[in-house]
């Protein structure tokens, strides 16, 4: 291998190792990127599971304002 074709070798070498040291912060910001879109995924099927669960399970039984407008629409019944 002659002088020339080392020094060569040398240049792209150090050009690669910039081109890589200049592309890894971005890469490494795309991957964290994808985790915590992943994360914020899972996160958002797990609360949609668990929202279909307590719908369910939910009871039947009217809430205190419902309760109230009933009470009042039944008075207005009585003393009509």
């Amino acid at each position: 291998m002659t002088t020339a074709q080392t020094q060569g070798l040398i240049g792209m070498l150090t050009v690669l190792g910039i081109l890589v040291l200049l592309a890894l912060p971005s890469t490494v910001g795309i991957l964290r990127d994808r985790r915590i879109d992943r994360q914020i995924r899972e996160a958002q099927e797990a609360r949609e599971a668990s929202e279909d669960q307590k719908s369910s399970s939910r009871s039947t039984v009217p809430s205190t304002a419902t309760w109230y407008a009933e009470g009042r629409r039944s008075k207005k019944l009585v003393s009509s």
